[in-house]
C-alpha cells in the first residue's frame, strides 16, 4: 500500500511541476492590487503551466529577491508602477544582482503612463534605451486598430512574423495579428550580441507623445525599424531580460479581441499565445540547451574505442571526436536541430586554434543529436583543447573545454628509413659508397701483382 501512495505522490508532484528547466518560483511586482483582475487570464496561464506565482508590491517591506545570499524566486516579472521608483528592495543594482544569479526576468512598459527613472537607469545597464520624453509612444497611420484607436492610431496591429532574423533561430512562430496598445518605444545601444529586437515597429511607425497636437520634425527621436517594440537580452550566463513595450498587450481584453486594420477584415487577435511564447522563452521553457555525452579517442579503434576519453595522444594520430546535445521545449528534450547556414564547430587549440571543424549530425535519438568530426592530430606536442563554443542568440550557451596532451614519436615509433620515399636517394648513395668499398677489397686482394722472371746479369 505505501508503494502504491508513493508511486501516486511522485505522479502528482510530476505533473505540478513546472515545465521551467531553472525552476517554477515567479514573483510578480504589481504597484496596484487593483489591476491584477485586469491580467487574470495571464495567471491562470502561468499557474497551469506549472509556475508557483507570488504577487507583491514594490513597496512591501516583506519584498526581496535573495535569502540568504540565494535566489528566493527564479523568475521575476515587473509591471510597470505608477510611482517614480520600485522601491528600496527592487533598485537596479538588486535586479541586476538577480540576474547575475541565474533570474530571468520579465519587464512590462506602458505609455499610458511616463516611464520611471529607476526603470529607465536599469534599462541603460543593459544597452536598451528609452525615449528622452518619458511619455512618448509608438504612433502608426497605416497599421492601427479602428475599431479602438482611431482618432490617436496608438493600438498597433503587427502580423507575427514566421522567423526573427534570417541568421537566427527564432522562438516563436505562426500566423495571426498582435495587438500592441500604447507602446513605449525602445532603441537598441551598441551592436552587441547579447541583446536582440525580437518584434520591431513597421517602417511607417514613429514615436512621440500624444499630448503634443502636433508633433515637430525635430521631436521626432526615431522612426520604423529603429523602434522596438519587444527586446530581449541573454547574459553571458544565459539568464534571460525581456523587456515588452506594452503592458496592455497582456490584458485580458485584447488576448482574444477583435480588431480591424485600415481598409482589412476584422479579425481576432494571437495576443495569449505571444504571451505564452514570450514567456515561454523568458522562463527557460524553450531555447534551452543541453550537453550530453561528450566522446574522443583514436579513429581507429572503430565506433566501440579500446580507449574512450583518452589523457594523452600522439602527433599525426587520427581522432574522433562527438557531442550530444539536446533542446528543451516546454517539458521535455528533444534533439537539437542547428539553423539554417548554422554550424557547430570543434575548435582543437592551444594557444590559439590549430582546427576549426564544422561538426556534422551522425546519429539522433528520441532526446539528441550526436555531432562529431574526424581529424589528424597536428605535427606539434603541448597541451591542447578540445573546446565548443557556441552562442547564438535565443539560445542558451555552449562553452565545453577538454584539455589532453599531444606528445612526440617515441623511439620506437619513427618510421625506418626504407618508409620515407624522400630518403632512398641517400640510401643508394650508402649502399654504392659500400658496394664500391667492397668491389675495391676485393680487387684488391686478389689481384696479384705482376713479378719480373728475367734473372739479373751481373
Amino acid at each position: 500500500m505505501r508503494w502504491c501512495l508513493a508511486l501516486l505522490l511522485c505522479c502528482f508532484l510530476a505533473a505540478v511541476n513546472a515545465l521551467s528547466s531553472s525552476g517554477s518560483r515567479l514573483l510578480v511586482v504589481l504597484d496596484d492590487s487593483t489591476e491584477k483582475s485586469s491580467f487574470s487570464t495571464l495567471w491562470s496561464d502561468l499557474e497551469g503551466r506549472g509556475y508557483d506565482v507570488s504577487f507583491e508590491s514594490p513597496k512591501s517591506d516583506k519584498l526581496s529577491l535573495f535569502e540568504h545570499g540565494e535566489r528566493a524566486y527564479d523568475h521575476l516579472l515587473i509591471l510597470p508602477p505608477k510611482s517614480k521608483g520600485l522601491g528600496p528592495n527592487l533598485t537596479p543594482k538588486h535586479i541586476l544582482d538577480f540576474l547575475n544569479k541565474d533570474g530571468n526576468i520579465v519587464l512590462a512598459l506602458s505609455g499610458r503612463s511616463a516611464t520611471s527613472s529607476t526603470i529607465s537607469s536599469l534599462l541603460l545597464e543593459v544597452d536598451i534605451h528609452l525615449s528622452n520624453d518619458r511619455s512618448a509612444v509608438v504612433i502608426d497611420h497605416f497599421n492601427y486598430d479602428t475599431i479602438s484607436a482611431a482618432e490617436k492610431h496608438d493600438v498597433l496591429l503587427l502580423q507575427r512574423p514566421d522567423s526573427l532574423r534570417p541568421d537566427v533561430q527564432a522562438f516563436f512562430d505562426g500566423e495571426g495579428v498582435l495587438a500592441l496598445p500604447r507602446v513605449a518605444p525602445q532603441t537598441l545601444g551598441s551592436d552587441s550580441p547579447l541583446i536582440a529586437p525580437v518584434l520591431r515597429a513597421p517602417s511607417t511607425a514613429y514615436a512621440y507623445n500624444p499630448k503634443e497636437e502636433v508633433p515637430a520634425a525635430e521631436d521626432i527621436e526615431a522612426t520604423g525599424s529603429q523602434l522596438n517594440i519587444v527586446s530581449a537580452m541573454q547574459a553571458r550566463n544565459s539568464a534571460r531580460f525581456t523587456v515588452l513595450g506594452s503592458v496592455e498587450a497582456l490584458e485580458d481584453k485584447w488576448f482574444s479581441a477583435t480588431v480591424k486594420a485600415p481598409g482589412g477584415q476584422k479579425t481576432t487577435t494571437v495576443n495569449r499565445e505571444f504571451a505564452k511564447q514570450l514567456t515561454a522563452w523568458t522562463f527557460k521553457e524553450t531555447g534551452v540547451l543541453k550537453v550530453g555525452e561528450i566522446k574522443h579517442h583514436l579513429a581507429t579503434d572503430g565506433e566501440v574505442a579500446l580507449d574512450l576519453n583518452p589523457k594523452i595522444y600522439r602527433i599525426k594520430n587520427e581522432t574522433f571526436f562527438s557531442i550530444e546535445m539536446s533542446e528543451y521545449s516546454y517539458d521535455k528534450w528533444v534533439p537539437f536541430e542547428l539553423p539554417a547556414e548554422d554550424e557547430l564547430q570543434l575548435e582543437f587549440t592551444m594557444l590559439s586554434p590549430f582546427y576549426r571543424l564544422a561538426l556534422e549530425p551522425t546519429s539522433r535519438t528520441e532526446t539528441s543529436t550526436v555531432y562529431s568530426t574526424k581529424f589528424v592530430t597536428p605535427d606539434q606536442h603541448g597541451i591542447f583543447s578540445f573546446r565548443i563554443n557556441y552562442k547564438r542568440p535565443f539560445l542558451t550557451n555552449v562553452e565545453e573545454k577538454h584539455e589532453v596532451t599531444v606528445r612526440h614519436f617515441a623511439h620506437d615509433e619513427y618510421p625506418r628509413s626504407w618508409a620515407i620515399s624522400g630518403g632512398w636517394v641517400w640510401i643508394a648513395g650508402l649502399w654504392s659508397v659500400i658496394g664500391g668499398f667492397l668491389a675495391f677489397v676485393v680487387v684488391w686482394l686478389y689481384s696479384v701483382p705482376v713479378t719480373d722472371k728475367s734473372k739479373k746479369t751481373q
